[in-house]
């Protein structure tokens, strides 16, 4: 009996053991081959007030006043303007929708299913059109929402006006 009850004391111990040794040189060896530091793009203020600015105009050209917001990868916000006549409302929707296309790597036009989710739900979460990721070449410099005008996908064409209003100088840059 002594020699079961030892058989069963030390079997956990070999596999922790063991399972101890393992993590150890997995964690060493991923280590060794990765960087101890990432380099994350960033838009300049300038750049930032440039799509805000370009964004709203395209609504107001298209004759609704609205308010642009960008914000940068964390979902902080870079700027933010509001044309004259937008409702003060528009202003926090904005930066919900902003914050919410940065935070899920999408435009929020692809997640309007998942609204009445409790993500969905969650606090500063707006899953309704008019938030666009600022993607050029791959990378995700943060996003810009729009609102004001009388539709989502309206929104959703100033916000994407304001990001071609750079596209082609950050294409350039990297």
């Amino acid at each position: 009996m002594k020699a079961l009850m030892k058989s069963f004391i030390t079997r956990p111990a070999l596999i922790s053991a063991s399972l101890l040794a393992s993590l150890v040189f997995s964690f060493s060896a991923i280590a060794v081959d990765e960087k101890l530091t990432i380099e994350i793009k960033r838009l300049s203020a300038e750049s930032a007030i440039a799509v805000a600015t370009a964004a709203m105009l395209e609504c107001r050209k298209q004759g609704y006043q609205a308010t642009a917001t960008v914000v940068d990868k964390n979902g902080i916000v870079q700027a933010v303007i509001r044309d004259t006549l937008a409702p003060p409302i528009s202003i926090p929707i904005s930066k919900a929708k902003a914050f919410t296309a940065v935070n899920f790597s999408a435009d929020t036009s692809a997640m309007a299913e998942r609204q009445n989710t409790g993500v969905g739900r969650f606090e500063g979460v707006l899953m309704s059109a008019g938030g666009v990721n600022i993607n050029i070449g791959g990378t995700i410099y943060g996003a810009v929402g729009v609102s004001g005008a009388p539709s989502g996908e309206i929104d959703e064409d100033c916000a994407k006006a304001g990001i071609e209003a750079i596209a082609e100088d950050l294409e350039m840059a990297d």
